[in-house]
């Protein structure tokens, strides 16, 4: 990874990609630090810490501590994350919509990022009004009337369009990725402050054992999630011969490859924007203490059989929803088929998508049982040990930083391919 850096360092145009990445990030750094006015920033502060083992808590990891600050941008990127699982199943269900992609090319793609980025916008409104209605029921706002209440809102919808706009900048002239790098910053932001809770817990008197298993347990995290994201199902392919003239064409072997993380962090980063709607749901309702809503709230709560039994199976409908999208087996079985191509053991055609049909469901089987087990074992540890729900919330986090991390140097290393490549007479 470093050397890959260091690489793409001495490249001038990639240094430039680098550099303009850096400053955006820093740029989102100063708006998470940039709080919003009228609001008691002190009593808030002391509010998260009464929550941190809630759902707000992981909404506030996510959003790199800006929800606690109650700043600019502490919306994180959140709204634009539902508002793209939002139109990415409506894209299945509307053929309008389908059309629009399939066949719309560039311009339709521009379309459907557009209808995005006003869904994003909308989602924004509502996640900062409920984050208003939490703070004034809760008595942190210093001013009550409507125009003071509406600043409020309308800043936390501005941070939101600021955000996209500039994770647009960094996929567009950057490094790529832009929305998955200010998620990372986000939570890699919030680090330290987790190495300070830990320690501050070692000192109130925590067993040293358990904190050498947390620690133990992210670090296994870290080598389980780069080992799982190269592993791939090889499905071996023979081209036949064809005579064309004088010449002879095919007969050579190679295979088609199937990752088993295909879908990267996608799965858990909309598994968590999904169940982060009943928090935001009962900042907007407020329920009475020990009331059946509040009961029901409490189900997703981090630390909750409930909501780690349904985090657990959305990361599985997302990671055969993203498996759908990026293979389609008939396609590729026609593909095989006119280029005469074929699967050993199975005729062109029909038995050919179905066997890759079937590879490709035991594999992102495998890829949903990788990222449920590195998502779940920390929620498990901080359900059996509240203490410890604070630290257990970083594995999710640690999944996302290492994926956004390996996916970023490989964008990196394939642009360092094309300017390096020598060509035969060389």
């Amino acid at each position: 990874m470093f050397e890959t850096l260091k690489s793409a360092w001495h490249v001038p145009e990639l240094r430039k990609k680098l550099v303009y990445t850096a400053f955006i990030i820093l740029l989102f750094r100063i708006g998470s630090s940039i709080p919003v006015p009228y609001i008691d920033i002190a009593a808030l502060a002391e509010y998260f810490d009464s929550v941190a083992n809630t759902m707000l808590g992981f909404m506030n990891v996510f959003s790199g501590g800006g929800l606690s600050n109650a700043t600019i941008f502490a919306m994180s990127v959140t709204p634009y994350i539902n508002a793209s699982i939002i139109i990415q199943l409506l894209t299945v269900a509307i053929p309008a919509l389908e059309r629009m992609v399939r066949d719309g090319g560039e311009e339709g793609q521009k379309k459907l990022s557009a209808i995005t980025r006003y869904l994003g916008v909308a989602l924004g409104l509502l996640q900062g009004y409920s984050y208003y209605v939490l703070l004034r029921s809760n008595g942190l706002i210093q001013y009550r009337d409507f125009w003071h209440g509406l600043v409020i809102v309308l800043t936390f919808t501005a941070g939101t369009a600021l955000i996209m706009w500039m994770g647009e900048l960094i996929t567009k002239n950057g490094v790529g990725n832009g929305i998955s790098i200010l998620l990372f910053a986000g939570i890699v932001s919030r680090g330290p402050s987790m190495v300070s809770s830990l320690i501050e817990m070692i000192r109130g008197g925590l067993n040293w054992f358990v904190a050498v298993l947390v620690v133990l347990v992210s670090l296994a995290i870290v080598v389980f999630v780069v080992f799982i994201s190269d592993a791939e199902r090889r499905i071996p392919i023979q081209y036949a011969k064809r005579v064309v003239g004088r010449k002879m064409y095919g007969g050579q072997s190679t295979h088609l490859p199937i990752k088993v993380n295909a879908s990267g962090v996608m799965p858990i980063i909309f598994a968590a924007s999904i169940m982060s709607l009943p928090a935001t749901i009962k900042m907007m309702v407020n329920p009475e203490a020990g009331s059946l809503s509040d009961t029901i709230f409490n189900w997703f709560s981090s630390n909750h059989p409930v909501y780690i039994v349904l985090y657990i199976l959305l990361i599985f409908m997302f990671s055969y929803f993203y498996a759908a999208i990026q293979f389609n087996p008939i396609e590729i079985a026609n593909n095989l088929k006119k280029n005469g191509g074929f699967i050993p053991g199975f005729r062109p055609g029909r038995p050919t998508s179905e066997f890759i049909t079937k590879a490709l469901g035991k594999v992102t089987f495998l890829g949903a049982i990788f990222l449920s087990i590195v998502a779940g074992i920390p929620l498990i540890i901080g359900a059996l040990n509240s203490s410890l729900s604070s630290v257990a919330l970083g594995g999710t986090s640690v999944l996302i930083v290492v994926g956004v991390a390996l996916e970023t140097v490989r964008q990196l290393e394939s642009q360092l391919m094309m300017r390096n490549y020598k060509g035969f007479l060389e």
